[in-house]
């Protein structure tokens, strides 16, 4: 029962072959590859959309140095 050998994958290689014809399995190999690679781009356009979200937030958070003292001198005042 185990795994199968090359002969068996040949074999159901060859049965999808002459069910399907060479040009349609190439068009629908075409597909997959564009919808892997329109996800990827996806994923990147997401992460970097991502990234300048967090730097837009950490520079809004941030307090640089001589603002605080200033504000600490002005509320002591």
């Amino acid at each position: 029962m185990g795994s199968f050998s090359i002969w068996h994958w040949l074999i159901v290689l060859v049965i999808v072959m002459l069910v399907f014809g060479t040009k349609k399995l190439r068009n629908v190999g075409q597909d997959l590859g564009g919808a892997v690679k329109g996800f990827k781009e996806g994923m990147k356009e997401a992460d970097a959309s991502a990234d300048a979200s967090d730097k837009q937030k950490i520079a809004a958070d941030q307090t640089i140095e001589g603002e605080a003292r200033e504000k600490v001198e002005k509320s002591s005042s």
